[in-house]
């Protein structure tokens, strides 16, 4: 029997299609000769030793990255849409029909190691073609490699509509991955049209200057006055999410969301695949089970039956129902994490670090830095494991709710579960009564008055020592049985909001502390920390203003070299100083009157010599002032030392 028809949840065979696995593994020739072919187009930052031995490269085959994924701003959701076609690669790694033959199972791990480094590489122009400088011939590379995809997946897909992957129909798994390609596709011919209309100069390049608008336009409202805009916010503003149009999430936040997205799709239609195969099983089992008990006539196992009927069917019902709430609640919290994103950082901005423990303040740089290359990937694996564990949490307690509560009210049982509930309430309402009769006693007998009138809360200072004594004595007992039922209910609500929050990487579920035993944690901790100091609007628009500046002095100063052989710096520095100085004084004439000779001229009685010079100054100047107002732009008088 073929491989594909062992896992019936992988895939099933179909003779017309073409196997994805298959392309996948073919694909990887053209996408090293892209690499390649980019490469060759890349110039190295530095001369390298290869380039004394091949002069003719001039530089070239230099590194080619994927995607800047800690200053870039641009092309986010292009990025994003690329992690979406990766995300079905990611689903064909870990699918039974990725290996075409068997291995040992101590060799999976290096296969899955050897299947990770080629989906990477297959996957690898649809980044590269997006971030390289050369745009048209980019452009046109990934116009081809994209449509070879859509074109293949696309005739995969209709060509054997009843094949299934994980229990579905292929058309139902594969869309997110279609839509991301077509997507690609679009973005690369506007890339084409936008180069080559850049090369035909009627439209200019994009700006090489390393702060972005949106923080630049971030700083500006830094420096003006505060004022308060909660009143011109909408209600969905004020109550569910403000947004900053001074903020960009950067790209790898992006595909990170959208990779979680279609990663919990897949795990949705996974888990309603398995749990429509389980609960179908389970259907046969209670059939064959009530087969066996008539036919062998077994009057005691009989009322068995319905009630295993009645549970399968509770069953069912609750975790289809659980699936929708568990797949919204993951949905909320890969959205809540970007908004976390954003207030971390804008807090981070202010210098406010309290929401930071103290002990992964001072954690190694080194390990910040990694945070970022591990977030991505463990915010993917959270979000689906998390969505797995939370809703089989969802499940027992929706079962426990509909056995308590509703199963006795449709067998007529009302009565008795309301004097079981009654019980419970009244139990717990004592405990609780008990307790904030002690927290009055103590607000009215045990604490001294008010020092002034409009202070909120008694100070602590006792009052009636003797008393509270006496009280805290008698109470010991009662607060020793109480104690027992509050250690487990803080060991019930621990357990509760750890795994609800299971899927928050950006929430510790340890205790104050023990924040360092969190990897998840410390993993979004690092990097926030390393994309503040990356990333801060202060500080970019500041590091661009010393550049500007540096190359603005640079721009000035090239009046210095009047011909070509000024620029190589072989001609002497005192020439350049006298051509300097010439030039200086010609478009300032009033600086001759404070030159070395003049001054010492005039400290010397020679009227005649000053006045002849000061009326060539008065003369040039006003020549000078004529001429300005006409076509010159204002000079910048440059300071020389033989002046």
């Amino acid at each position: 029997m073929d491989q594909r028809d062992e896992n019936d949840m992988v895939v099933e065979d179909c003779q017309n299609g073409v196997y994805l696995d298959l392309f996948l593994h073919v694909s990887l020739v053209p996408a090293v000769l892209i690499t390649v072919v980019l490469s060759s187009l890349q110039r190295r930052a530095n001369i390298q030793t290869i380039d004394h031995k091949l002069p003719f490269l001039r530089g070239r085959f230099a590194i080619v990255i994927p995607l800047d994924t800690i200053g870039s701003l641009s092309n986010r959701w292009s990025y994003g849409f690329a992690y979406g076609v990766v995300s079905y690669s990611v689903l064909l790694l870990f699918s039974e029909t990725y290996v075409p033959f068997p291995v040992p199972k101590w060799a999976k791990a290096l296969v899955y190691l050897i299947g990770a480094l080629e989906v990477g590489m297959v996957n690898f122009p649809f980044f590269a073609c997006l971030s390289t400088p050369f745009r048209t011939v980019g452009a046109v590379l990934g116009i081809l490699y994209s449509m070879s995809w859509i074109i293949v997946t696309v005739w995969d897909t209709f060509t054997c509509p009843d094949e299934k992957i994980l229990g579905n129909r292929k058309i139902i798994v594969q869309w997110p991955c279609i839509l991301s390609l077509v997507f690609l596709l679009g973005r690369f011919f506007y890339m084409l049209i936008k180069g080559v209309r850049i090369q035909l100069e009627l439209e200019p390049p994009d700006s090489d200057e390393m702060v972005d608008k949106h923080q630049l336009k971030h700083v500006k409202r830094l420096l003006r006055k505060t004022s308060d805009d909660k009143g011109h916010l909408s209600w969905f503003q004020r109550k569910v999410y403000e947004w900053d149009p001074h903020f960009k999430f950067p790209n790898r936040i992006i595909g990170t969301a959208i990779v979680s997205v279609i990663g919990l799709y897949a795990m949705t239609l996974a888990d309603y695949s398995v749990s429509s195969l389980v609960f179908g099983q389970a259907d046969r089992w209670k059939d064959t089970l009530k087969h066996l008990v008539t036919s062998c006539n077994q009057t005691q196992a009989i009322g068995l039956v319905p009630e295993l009927e009645e549970f399968i069917d509770v069953a069912r019902k609750t975790w289809l129902a659980t699936t929708v709430f568990a797949s919204l609640n993951s949905l909320v919290y890969i959205l809540h994490v970007l908004a976390c994103y954003r207030k971390h950082l804008k807090r981070l901005w202010k210098g406010e670090k309290s929401f930071i423990p103290d002990k992964l303040h001072t954690a190694k740089s080194a390990t910040n830095l990694t945070s970022i290359a591990r977030y991505s990937g463990w915010q993917v694996a959270f979000t689906m494991w998390g969505y797995l564990i939370v809703h089989f949490v969802h499940f027992l307690v929706v079962l426990l709710f509909v056995y308590v509560f509703v199963i006795p009210i449709k067998h007529g049982r009302a009565v008795s579960m309301l004097k079981s509930l009654g019980t419970v309430i009244l139990t717990i309402g004592l405990v609780i009564g008990t307790f904030i009769l002690q927290m009055v006693l103590v607000q009215i007998f045990f604490l001294r008055e008010k020092l002034s009138p409009t202070d909120k809360y008694k100070p602590l200072a006792i009052d009636n020592k003797k008393a509270f004594d006496c009280f805290n004595y008698f109470f010991f007992f009662y607060n020793v049985v109480m104690g027992f039922s509050t250690c487990i209910l803080r060991l019930i609500f621990s357990v509760m909001v750890g795994t609800w929050l299971i899927s928050r990487i950006d929430r510790t579920i340890m205790q104050r502390g023990y924040e360092r035993m969190d990897a998840g944690y410390r993993t979004w901790i690092g990097m926030i920390i390393a994309d503040h100091y990356h990333n801060n609007p202060t500080m970019v628009c500041f590091c661009q203003l010393l550049i500007s500046n540096t190359l603005e002095k640079q721009t000035t100063r090239s009046y210095v070299t009047f011909d070509s052989t000024a620029a190589d710096g072989s001609v002497n520095s005192r020439a350049k100083r006298r051509w300097a100085l010439f030039y200086t004084l010609l478009r300032n004439p009033h600086l001759i009157l404070h030159r070395k000779h003049h001054l010492s001229s005039a400290a010397l009685n020679l009227p005649a010599a000053q006045m002849d010079t000061a009326v060539r100054a008065w003369v040039m100047t006003s020549q000078l002032q004529v001429q300005q107002s006409v076509l010159l732009p204002e000079i910048i008088v440059m300071q020389d030392d033989d002046c």
